[in-house]
């Protein structure tokens, strides 16, 4: 149980989750509570764990894991108009806030008030319970779907660290409710680490000075988010050992610009998704992943490629989906088909998009990030965003947004014919651009991911 493991670390060292404007002291939250001695009353309950920010959310989870049957984590973006669903499909009985009753929506719940106020426990609760920990899946739209984890399988990919003074310190510009920062989070809190959690309403250069004054060691995010760190002089702030990166296909410009920014640092690829769990790293400089992966195997991870789409069979993968109108999460043989779509070039496989985001050209395929790929090899360029536009013709033809990076002159026929001409030699010919636009920025998810139509 986290706490347990908490137990257990309590070496003497300082460790510390650090919030934009609050802090907790891990050797504290340990041997004290912030339920205010009724934790024992969650002892096998469902609980809605909603909280204004992350670093009350990471509080809930150490109290509640071992104690309470099943967990919800709310995103901090869940339209307030789904969450009644939320609370039937999980049958929830209780709900775990540092908001006001009557701000979480949750009316006529059992409810429990979380505060930073630490107090030690009288008594511990026996935590011997598998909590099932229940999240949203990343790509939800309407009504969420839940999917159910367990401690076990979410750890499976963490291996424990010897305690020593010089702990690592970790972050992330993932949200700790969603799965990707969840990741971080077990992550620093089962090697014996430290971490420092984003804030959505922190400007992106004070996100960064203050990762560079506490001293991050590891931090990760999606390619995304990583583009937009590099558009910031602030990054100028940081000098992360790792440099990891996750949630969309990184491909070689993101991560060739991130080694010449962090010459000194590791820089790693994962691949994990909410419903399959943490499947591989990737630490050798090199977008997409080895052949060999999918032939032996990672640990007690088998992959496969059926139809283009990598399938992965995993003990850190959900168990199953909570909702009673999904279809079963796994396939008769254990594996979870991911829609990430894979081609194999050489001895090495690249990603090539989503199943579910092909823009179809007069019948031919094209997969968005595939575009995107070559676009954002170009120089002058920081991101893009390739998608469909409706065409009498063909259907659909493909257009590209352009963020230009801060050496580019400003955007010009020229530069634009010179993307253009990068495309035509490395695509096929319905896979490049009829057009390129220059924006300033492009919109970016709240989990951290290129905003598209099709998601």
């Amino acid at each position: 149980m986290l706490r347990e493991a908490l137990d257990a670390r309590s070496d003497g060292s300082t460790r510390t989750l650090w919030g934009a404007s609050a802090s907790l002291s891990l050797g504290d939250v340990a041997a004290a509570t912030g339920l205010g001695g009724r934790l024992d009353e969650l002892a096998g309950r469902h609980v809605l764990v909603r909280t204004s920010d992350q670093l009350t959310a990471a509080l809930a989870l150490i109290e509640l894991d071992g104690v309470a049957a099943r967990m919800v984590l709310c995103p901090p973006d869940l339209d307030p108009a789904h969450l009644a669903s939320v609370v039937a499909t999980a049958q929830i009985d209780a709900i775990v806030s540092d908001l006001p009753s009557r701000e979480t929506g949750a009316q006529g719940l059992a409810f429990y008030p979380l505060t930073l106020s630490l107090r030690p426990m009288e008594q511990r609760p026996n935590a011997g319970l598998a909590t099932e920990w229940v999240m949203f899946t990343s790509g939800t739209t309407g009504v969420p779907k839940l999917v159910i984890h367990t401690l076990a399988g979410l750890t499976g990919a963490i291996k424990p660290g010897a305690a020593n003074p010089r702990s690592p310190v970790w972050g992330t510009f993932y949200d700790i409710r969603r799965y990707g920062g969840l990741q971080i989070l077990l992550r620093a809190l089962l090697t014996g680490g430290s971490m420092i959690l984003s804030d959505a309403h922190e400007p992106a250069a004070d996100h960064l000075a203050r990762l560079g004054r506490l001293g991050v060691t590891h931090l990760s995010g999606t390619p995304s988010h990583w583009r937009r760190a590099l558009m910031t002089p602030a990054i100028a702030a940081i000098s992360p050992g790792y440099v990891r990166l996750s949630g969309e296909v990184a491909d070689q410009a993101v991560l060739d610009s991130l080694k010449v920014q962090f010459p000194k640092a590791a820089v790693g690829h994962a691949y994990a998704s909410t419903e399959a769990g943490v499947g591989f790293e990737v630490n050798d400089g090199l977008e997409g992943f080895p052949a060999t992966l999918i032939e032996a195997g990672v640990g007690q991870v088998a992959m496969r490629v059926v139809d283009g789409a990598l399938q992965l069979r995993s003990t850190r993968a959900a168990s199953r989906y909570l909702n009673a109108d999904a279809p079963a999460l796994t396939d008769a043989e254990g594996f979870v088909d991911s829609g990430d779509m894979v081609e194999r070039r050489g001895d090495r496989y690249h990603f090539v998009g989503r199943r579910g985001g092909i823009i179809n050209v007069g019948g031919l395929k094209v997969h968005p990030e595939e575009v995107e790929a070559v676009i954002n090899r170009h120089p002058a360029v920081r991101m893009s965003l390739v998608k469909g536009r409706r065409n009498p013709i063909t259907g659909a033809i493909v257009v590209a947004e352009v963020v230009l990076n801060d050496a580019a002159e400003p955007g010009g026929a020229e530069l634009r014919e010179s993307i253009l001409a990068a495309c035509r030699a490395a695509l096929a010919p319905f896979k490049a651009p009829a057009t390129v636009r220059f924006v300033p920025a492009l919109a970016v998810t709240a989990g951290g991911k290129l905003e598209r139509t099709h998601a």
